[in-house]
């Protein structure tokens, strides 16, 4: 069953990979194409740091954390391996956002965001970015129901 939860994590970082080279190959950095006007546009961006570029160029860090970050989780999975769908799917998004960002600073020195909201003044994202908060999100739940339990 682990496997199962690590061929997911793989998929995810398959998919952010795929769209992360298909926005490079596509547009220039910076150019923008917008998809719904006022709501969504594909910009290209390389970002150096973490969200709103905070830690922009701390490379050294991201390494650490990402390291310590995917053997907890894997950790996490193992151990947790029959408990709530919600938790151990939650973990395998986690792990593929942190894989699928980790790669690109491994690679290439930064991460490829592309994803726009036009409507609000909100950081550029990519696939990676939303596999770590739909994750989060499925923990959250997780956590929620198991105190309504107790």
């Amino acid at each position: 069953m682990l496997a199962v939860y690590l061929i997911i994590s793989a998929l995810i970082v398959g998919l952010d990979q795929w769209v992360k080279y298909l926005t490079v190959a596509n547009l220039a950095l910076g150019e923008s194409h917008e998809v719904v006007h006022g709501l969504f546009s594909f910009t290209y961006i390389q970002n150096t740091g973490a969200a709103w570029s905070i830690l922009e160029g701390k490379m050294w860090f991201f390494f650490v954390i990402t390291t310590v970050a995917v053997v907890v989780i894997c950790y996490l999975l193992w151990k947790h391996l029959h408990d709530s769908r919600w938790f151990t799917i939650g973990l395998s998004l986690v792990l593929a956002g942190a894989l699928g960002n980790f790669v690109d600073r491994m690679r290439l020195g930064y991460v490829v965001d592309m994803f726009r909201l036009d409507f609000i003044n909100f950081p550029i994202f990519n696939v990676a970015d939303m596999s770590l908060v739909i994750g989060v999100i499925c923990i959250f739940i997780y956590i929620l129901k198991d105190e309504a339990k107790k």
